[in-house]
Protein backbone atom coordinates (compact mmCIF):
# COMPACT_ATOMS: atom_id res chain seq x y z
CA UNK A 1 0.00 0.00 0.00
CA UNK A 2 1.51 3.23 -0.85
CA UNK A 3 1.03 6.01 1.39
CA UNK A 4 1.07 9.58 0.60
CA UNK A 5 3.52 12.18 1.84
CA UNK A 6 1.46 14.17 3.49
CA UNK A 7 0.21 10.80 5.45
CA UNK A 8 4.01 10.04 5.55
CA UNK A 9 4.84 13.63 7.14
CA UNK A 10 1.66 13.17 9.78
CA UNK A 11 2.85 9.71 11.25
CA UNK A 12 6.46 10.49 11.73
CA UNK A 13 4.94 13.84 13.78
CA UNK A 14 2.92 11.84 15.71
CA UNK A 15 5.61 9.60 16.32
CA UNK A 16 8.20 12.40 17.59
CA UNK A 17 5.50 13.34 19.32
CA UNK A 18 4.89 10.38 21.21
CA UNK A 19 1.01 11.37 20.69
CA UNK A 20 -1.67 8.04 20.23
CA UNK A 21 -4.60 8.66 18.81
CA UNK A 22 -6.90 8.09 21.86
CA UNK A 23 -4.77 11.18 23.23
CA UNK A 24 -6.37 13.15 20.31
CA UNK A 25 -9.40 11.57 20.72
CA UNK A 26 -9.51 12.83 24.21
CA UNK A 27 -8.10 16.41 22.87
CA UNK A 28 -10.68 16.37 19.95
CA UNK A 29 -13.39 14.79 21.38
CA UNK A 30 -13.68 12.89 18.06
CA UNK A 31 -13.32 8.77 17.73
CA UNK A 32 -9.99 7.35 17.28
CA UNK A 33 -10.35 5.40 14.15
CA UNK A 34 -12.08 8.52 12.78
CA UNK A 35 -8.91 10.55 13.43
CA UNK A 36 -6.22 7.91 11.87
CA UNK A 37 -8.50 8.27 8.77
CA UNK A 38 -8.09 11.72 8.31
CA UNK A 39 -4.36 10.99 8.96
CA UNK A 40 -4.33 8.47 6.09
CA UNK A 41 -6.70 11.18 3.98
CA UNK A 42 -9.70 9.03 3.75
CA UNK A 43 -11.65 11.80 5.68
CA UNK A 44 -12.06 15.69 5.98
CA UNK A 45 -11.47 17.49 9.33
CA UNK A 46 -12.94 20.99 9.74
CA UNK A 47 -10.21 23.72 10.08
CA UNK A 48 -10.46 23.85 14.06
CA UNK A 49 -9.84 20.01 13.72
CA UNK A 50 -6.76 20.01 11.86
CA UNK A 51 -5.67 22.72 13.54
CA UNK A 52 -5.71 20.99 16.50
CA UNK A 53 -4.34 17.57 15.39
CA UNK A 54 -1.30 19.42 13.62
CA UNK A 55 -0.50 21.67 16.79
CA UNK A 56 -1.15 18.60 19.03
CA UNK A 57 1.44 16.20 17.07
CA UNK A 58 3.73 19.30 16.34
CA UNK A 59 3.98 18.82 12.65
CA UNK A 60 4.04 21.56 10.18
CA UNK A 61 1.09 23.87 9.81
CA UNK A 62 1.55 24.14 5.96
CA UNK A 63 -0.33 20.68 6.45
CA UNK A 64 -3.51 21.68 8.73
CA UNK A 65 -5.26 22.89 5.24
CA UNK A 66 -4.13 19.46 3.18
CA UNK A 67 -6.26 18.32 6.26
CA UNK A 68 -9.34 19.82 5.24
CA UNK A 69 -9.56 19.16 1.54
CA UNK A 70 -12.23 16.58 0.60
CA UNK A 71 -9.80 13.26 0.15
CA UNK A 72 -10.07 10.66 -2.75
CA UNK A 73 -11.43 7.51 -0.57
CA UNK A 74 -10.41 4.15 -0.96
CA UNK A 75 -6.57 3.61 -0.35
CA UNK A 76 -6.46 -0.57 -0.86
CA UNK A 77 -5.08 -1.14 -4.15
CA UNK A 78 -7.97 -3.84 -5.84
CA UNK A 79 -5.93 -6.81 -5.98
CA UNK A 80 -5.76 -8.80 -2.47
CA UNK A 81 -4.17 -7.00 0.22
CA UNK A 82 -0.76 -8.70 1.61
CA UNK A 83 -0.40 -6.88 5.10
CA UNK A 84 -1.15 -9.58 7.22
CA UNK A 85 -3.98 -7.57 9.59
CA UNK A 86 -6.11 -5.74 6.79
CA UNK A 87 -6.12 -9.40 4.69
CA UNK A 88 -7.71 -11.07 7.86
CA UNK A 89 -10.70 -8.66 7.24
CA UNK A 90 -10.67 -9.49 3.63
CA UNK A 91 -10.38 -12.89 4.49
CA UNK A 92 -13.45 -12.35 6.97
CA UNK A 93 -15.42 -11.15 4.52
CA UNK A 94 -15.05 -13.98 1.61
CA UNK A 95 -15.57 -16.67 4.64
CA UNK A 96 -18.66 -14.74 6.22
CA UNK A 97 -19.46 -11.65 4.23
CA UNK A 98 -22.69 -14.00 2.29
CA UNK A 99 -23.84 -15.53 5.84
CA UNK A 100 -23.37 -11.48 7.04
CA UNK A 101 -25.18 -10.40 4.31
CA UNK A 102 -28.23 -13.14 4.64
CA UNK A 103 -28.89 -12.19 8.29
CA UNK A 104 -29.10 -8.41 7.55
CA UNK A 105 -31.23 -8.75 4.68
CA UNK A 106 -33.42 -11.33 7.27
CA UNK A 107 -33.60 -8.73 9.88
CA UNK A 108 -33.97 -5.14 7.37
CA UNK A 109 -35.18 -6.34 4.31
CA UNK A 110 -33.47 -5.52 0.78
CA UNK A 111 -30.39 -2.91 1.22
CA UNK A 112 -27.19 -1.71 2.45
CA UNK A 113 -24.95 -0.66 5.56
CA UNK A 114 -23.93 2.85 5.21
CA UNK A 115 -20.29 3.45 5.55
CA UNK A 116 -20.93 7.59 5.47
CA UNK A 117 -23.74 7.57 8.74
CA UNK A 118 -21.75 4.74 10.19
CA UNK A 119 -18.79 4.73 13.24
CA UNK A 120 -16.19 2.00 13.77
CA UNK A 121 -14.54 1.27 17.21
CA UNK A 122 -12.10 -1.09 18.20
CA UNK A 123 -11.50 -2.16 22.04
CA UNK A 124 -9.54 -4.33 23.83
CA UNK A 125 -10.91 -7.45 25.20
CA UNK A 126 -8.35 -8.69 28.26
CA UNK A 127 -8.68 -12.37 27.99
CA UNK A 128 -6.38 -14.88 29.89
CA UNK A 129 -5.55 -17.13 26.81
CA UNK A 130 -4.81 -14.03 24.76
CA UNK A 131 -5.99 -10.65 24.32
CA UNK A 132 -8.97 -9.93 22.16
CA UNK A 133 -10.20 -7.26 19.40
CA UNK A 134 -13.23 -6.41 19.60
CA UNK A 135 -14.23 -4.32 16.11
CA UNK A 136 -18.19 -2.51 16.79
CA UNK A 137 -19.25 -1.06 12.85
CA UNK A 138 -22.33 0.66 13.31
CA UNK A 139 -24.08 1.94 9.47
CA UNK A 140 -27.32 3.51 9.09
CA UNK A 141 -29.42 0.63 7.11
CA UNK A 142 -30.57 2.63 3.95
CA UNK A 143 -33.49 0.25 1.81
CA UNK A 144 -33.41 -0.38 -1.85
CA UNK A 145 -35.77 2.28 -3.42
CA UNK A 146 -38.59 0.76 -5.76
CA UNK A 147 -39.69 2.80 -8.53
Amino acid sequence: MAISAITEALLAAKKASGVSFSDLEAKLGRDEVWIASVFYRQATASPEEAKQIIEAIGADESLIDELTICPLKGSLEPVIPTDPLIYRFYEIMQVYGMPLKAVIHEKFGDGIMSAIDFTLDVEKVEDSKGDRVKVIMCGKFLPYKKW
